[in-house]
């Protein structure tokens, strides 16, 4: 490993590949396509990383939550339909999503009934409302979930494959 940058400012593209151990030319070598010069303009921001360029340095830093943060925030389509998403530790994520469903049992019989006639009248809005956040912050929980999984198993910390067999298990 080469020494480490002591320039100020890095983009998350760099603190990435530092964090990776890695110089450019070594991470160049993980991404096919890419050389050391392309990296070089991506950390320096003289030029904007693309998609293709996000998957490649998301695999090799072994960094997953790169593809939510671009898809997220720099991705025009991404900025209306992808929610960004905070890391965090799997007793985090367990609890949030604990909460987020003991909200949304509360008031699963209260959604029904609004429902019922196929309208939200002016009096059922604001219960309708605090139900549809209760639902988006279980789908956010989820893909926290999901972005956990996926480093977890980018790090060889848990097993695709066995993952795979379970559900499949399951499934059975």
């Amino acid at each position: 490993m080469g020494r480490q940058s002591t320039k100020e400012n890095k983009n998350i593209y760099f603190l990435c590949r530092e964090d990776a151990g890695l110089t450019r030319e070594a991470a160049a070598g993980l991404m096919p396509g890419m050389g050391p010069d392309r990296i070089e303009k991506i950390e320096s921001e003289k030029c904007v990383p693309r998609p293709e360029d996000i998957l490649l340095m998301a695999d090799a830093y072994k960094r997953p939550e790169l593809l939510n943060m671009y898809c997220s925030g720099a991705c025009p389509i991404g900025r209306r339909t992808v929610i960004p998403i905070n890391p965090r530790d799997l007793s985090q994520i367990a609890l949030s999503m604990l909460k987020s469903l003991n909200e949304l049992d509360e008031r699963k019989n209260r959604l029904i009934d609004i429902a019922i006639d196929n309208r939200i009248d002016d009096g059922e809005l604001p219960e309708f409302v605090a139900i549809k956040d209760a639902l988006a912050d279980i789908a956010v929980t989820s893909n926290t979930m999901q972005l956990w999984v996926d480093t977890m198993i980018a790090n060889k910390k848990i097993s695709e494959e066995e993952m795979d067999q379970v559900r499949r298990k399951r499934l059975s």
